[in-house]
């Protein structure tokens, strides 16, 4: 789980300030959480105490309310009558990563992931963004190699992965939709050597750096491994002590690496 949370805190730079470049500093003084994170632990917090996903992301959401949620979950995490309002953003995927790794088989982590989605982003194209993205780790992290996985991804979803980040970059745009940017994420990964390269690939698309990130480093470290223990170390520092209990917690009862 901590690859997400990485790739969120490293994309959070450069969100307000994109780059399309790989050559960037990882840390840098705008490196911070964002509702990415908070709503990944929130994920595996209802994984872990086996509550709905939904109490969890509102219970999460009202503990740090300024961590940049859009404005419509905003006003779902405050109401007084919580119901899926049919998004189709990147938010139902950058949370869903605990999914894949919890989970022990194909139609369990693909169900999983819609339950989780379809509490607020009951859209087709937001469940669709959710199960995708949770494939593609529990494939990673059950052995998969990238052709395997690109294969699956493809075929369930229509995603075009065919596309190189080479192609894509120079005209690609801020996209908040699953639709628009997990299949770009998950092209950051199958182009990736290692875990920071793919979270750098994510960045340097010049989008919603922190999610694109988030997603791509979700999968990379499923597939991958331990982060480095520089980025590892960072990390831990930024985040408040409630997190990390549950990131370890997690790590340990579905003995994830890293």
């Amino acid at each position: 789980m901590l690859g997400a949370i990485a790739g969120d805190i490293i994309g959070s730079g450069y969100e307000v300030r994109p780059v399309k470049s790989k050559d960037f500093i990882l840390f840098g003084p705008r490196s911070m959480f964002t509702d990415d994170t908070v709503l990944t632990v929130a994920c595996a917090h209802a994984i872990l105490e086996r509550v709905n996903y939904g109490m969890a992301f509102r219970k999460f959401g009202r503990r740090y309310p300024h961590a940049g949620y859009g404005g419509t979950f905003f006003s779902w995490l405050f109401s007084d009558d919580p119901s899926p309002y049919n998004s189709w953003g990147n938010g139902a995927a950058m949370r869903v990563s605990p999914i894949g790794f919890a989970f022990n088989s194909v139609e369990s982590v693909l169900e999983e992931a819609a339950r989780s989605a379809s509490v607020t982003h009951n859209h087709p194209e937001g469940i669709k963004g959710a199960q995708a993205t949770a494939l593609a780790v529990y494939l990673a992290r059950t052995g998969s190699d990238k052709a395997t996985i690109k294969s699956e991804i493809a075929g369930r979803f229509e995603y075009d992965l065919d596309r190189t980040l080479a192609v894509i970059r120079p005209g690609y745009q801020f996209d908040v939709s699953c639709q628009g940017s997990v299949p770009e994420s998950i092209i950051a990964f199958l182009e990736s050597t290692d875990y920071e390269d793919a979270v750098r690939n994510a960045v340097s698309l010049g989008g919603d750096s922190d999610t694109m990130a988030c997603i791509a480093g979700s999968v990379a470290q499923a597939f991958y491994g331990e982060l480095s223990p520089e980025i590892t170390a960072k990390v831990r520092t930024r985040l408040p002590p409630e997190l990390l209990d549950i990131v370890d917690r997690f790590n340990t009862v579905y003995n994830v690496t890293g």
